[in-house]
């Protein structure tokens, strides 16, 4: 390593005008190469001694930050070791150190690499050290085997099983050839991350009605990927469940919304709400900028991640692909993010857990969804983005042959992607607008001279004036709770092909009629319109009905899969059924249209790969397992909700003498374990 670095000086030196390893007046080749020698023999104890301690003290900076100051720091840590050197016969430039010190490190990581691949302990020491692991446990204290679960995030059953036909993930094509299980599963009405990760980890997720939504008793909007909101869902399901979560006994959580409980965390959102010392959350991203090496092969591949992102958004715009969308601004940083920093720090901590020998572990893995978002969920921008993940999954197999403990891995995902133009590309209005129209508010001009804005702002105009001329009725049938006298503006929140309609000033959920009271055109305008499906609203004479286009009107109470949501498949009933329960459902819960042909919906957010809702892909996730753990469910028997999915996992970990969960049966006052009141 010694000698590689120092001809990789020599090299440097005679290319670099501004870096130079000779004095003035110039010296021989042998004095030269022992300068070089000097200056990479400081340079690599610097890196190995000082350099964790310095990232170290950079714990409470943000991951992509310090992914960038890392080279600044590690120019800095060349100029000392230059400045070592005796006779000053060493020098550089900053900028010029900037780029030194970095092709050093990779120099530097690829000649470890190759020198330890043919030593298998040399290997697994290196692996330890780029986990930041010192040594495994001992074999005979954790003779059962681990489990990981890797959760391929917006990956769907179909999308899964059409890349293993492509050629685009061999890994998973050998796991399914070797005998794994591959079983679809079905989520609930709001198919997103929050709802799913929520119950796979916790067991309830219970009044979670999208992945956004108001809350009238405390004011305030609940966003899935909020800290705040995280960490408020997390202890919601905690209290109801009784038990810490699926990792609550020597688990790991990386990548994820929630810490299911686990004591170990890296990048995941609940702990990234604490402040102090025992926030953790980025203990996953430390230990891997703790190599240098590790920061320079992320910083060029999320270089090139930006290159390939604007590439990729100019070939569409150039041959006019439709469905389109925006996709500059920073998202070109965002996506680069997703699909590198975010990847590699997650794999990194996964293949250290596995080394420590922990029990359990969930890792999210966000490239796939991130990219089918703004390029659809099929393509040549998602296949590429499938062929990386597919190889990050093949890099943790072969980390846990080196394992301390044999290790189960799990593959899974929260739910599907569902493609289809947006609802404002295809009408020209935003469902925000539609609403305005339909309750008789402004909108923009533009939106007053599209089909939909026109018609719904006439409709309002004719009831308000049908309304003006009606006789105000009264008598005992007029029971009806009063209703503020000046009326607020809808709050109107999207969550992919899902919306939800409510009304800040009436504190209660509002029914139909007092809707049609208020509002006369409101709901016809929704139900009617081409791009939504359906509606849910209460009803003050038959509990709740759904509300679809020819006047359908049928009560929830007496929904059917063959009845009005029969498009949507099967379980669509009894997925409404179940939200119109929460507490915090909305006013209006509006679902897009869905065309089972074509398998598209319209998101009401600017995607055209989406999920949230009910209609096509995104409601089918999958569950691939190795064939010595029981079967998810038995055979002609359908895997039906994120708690179920928990229930089995929870099964699983028992099989191998895993964590128990619950720790202790629920009782009517829980006790919440102490990692998770650390999240709180």
């Amino acid at each position: 390593m010694w000698a590689v670095s120092t001809v990789t000086l020599l090299a440097l030196a005679g290319l670099l005008p501004d870096f130079q390893l000779q004095s003035a007046d110039g010296d021989s080749l042998t004095r030269t190469a022992l300068t070089a020698a000097w200056a990479a023999g400081a340079f690599g104890l610097l890196t190995a001694l000082v350099w964790p301690l310095v990232v170290r003290a950079l714990l409470l900076v943000p991951a992509l930050v310090l992914g960038l100051l890392v080279f600044f720091l590690n120019g800095s840590l060349l100029l000392v070791a230059l400045r070592l050197v005796p006779d000053g016969r060493g020098a550089a430039e900053p900028e010029t150190a900037v780029v030194v010190a970095a092709v050093m490190s990779a120099v530097a990581s690829a000649t470890s690499t190759a020198l330890a691949v043919r030593d298998d302990d040399a290997y697994r020491r290196r692996l330890y050290r780029l986990t930041g692991r010192t040594r495994p446990r001992d074999p005979r204290s954790a003779p059962a085997p681990g489990t990981v679960f890797l959760q391929l995030d917006g990956v769907g059953h179909e999308v899964l099983r059409a890349a293993v036909a492509d050629g685009l993930m061999p890994t998973v094509a050998g796991w399914l050839d070797a005998g794994h299980r591959l079983t679809p599963w079905r989520t609930d009405w709001s198919s997103q991350t929050g709802a799913s990760q929520l119950g796979i980890l916790h067991g309830s997720n219970e009044d979670v009605p999208a992945f956004r939504w108001y809350e009238k008793d405390t004011g305030r909007v609940m966003v899935s990927n909020r800290p705040a909101s995280a960490v408020e869902l997390q202890r919601r399901a905690v209290r109801r469940t009784g038990d810490g979560g699926l990792l609550s006994l020597d688990g790991a959580s990386r990548g994820n919304l929630f810490s299911g409980g686990a004591d170990q965390v890296a990048l995941v959102l609940t702990a990234a709400a604490r402040r102090g010392r025992r926030n953790r959350s980025r203990a996953g991203y430390f230990a891997y900028f703790s190599d240098p090496a590790n920061a320079v092969r992320t910083a060029g591949s999320f270089a090139g991640e930006v290159v390939r992102e604007v590439a990729q958004a100019t070939r569409a715009r150039l041959r006019r692909e439709t469905p389109r969308i925006r996709r500059g601004g920073t998202y070109p940083f965002v996506r680069a993010f997703a699909t590198v920093v975010e990847r590699d720090v997650v794999v990194a901590a996964v293949m250290g857990d596995m080394l420590a020998g922990r029990t359990a572990v969930y890792a999210d893995l966000v490239a796939y969804d991130e990219v089918a978002h703004h390029s659809g969920p099929r393509g040549r921008d998602t296949d590429q983005v499938l062929r990386r993940l597919d190889r990050a999954v093949g890099l943790i197999a072969r980390v846990a042959e080196h394992a301390p403990r044999p290790y189960r891995i799990v593959l899974l995902s929260d739910h599907g992607q569902s493609p289809g133009e947006t609802f404002a590309g295809a009408y020209g209005l935003t469902l925000k607008d539609l609403v305005r129209a339909g309750c008789g508010l402004p909108v923009p001009r533009r939106v007053g001279r599209t089909p939909s804005g026109a018609e719904a702002r006439d409709a309002a105009r004719d009831a308000l004036r049908s309304a003006l001329h009606r006789p105000v009725e009264t008598g005992e049938e007029e029971t009806e709770r009063e209703l503020p006298a000046r009326p607020s503006e809808p709050v109107v929140l999207a969550s992919g092909n899902l919306a939800l309609v409510s009304f800040p000033d009436v504190p209660h959920r509002m029914t139909k009629e007092e809707i049609d009271r208020r509002h006369p055109a409101l709901l016809r305008t929704l139900a009617q319109h081409p791009g939504i499906g359906f509606l849910l609203v209460a009803s003050a004479e038959h509990g709740s009905v759904v509300l679809a286009g020819d006047g359908v009107e049928v009560p929830v109470a007496e929904l059917a899969d063959d009845g009005p949501l029969a498009v949507f498949g099967r379980g669509a009933a009894g997925a409404v059924r179940r939200t119109d329960g929460f507490p915090h459902v909305a006013d209006v819960m509006v679902n897009s249209m869905y065309d089972p042909v074509t398998g598209t919906v319209h998101a009401f957010e600017e995607q055209i790969g989406s999920h949230g809702g009910l209609g096509g892909e995104q409601a089918h996730p999958f569950l691939l397992s190795p064939p010595e753990l029981s079967p998810p469910v038995a055979e002609g028997e359908e895997l039906v909700g994120a708690e179920r999915v928990h229930r089995v996992l929870r099964r699983w970990l028992r099989e191998a003498d895993g964590p128990q969960v619950p720790l202790e049966p629920p009782t009517d006052t829980p006790e919440i374990p102490s990692s998770t009141t650390e999240v709180e």
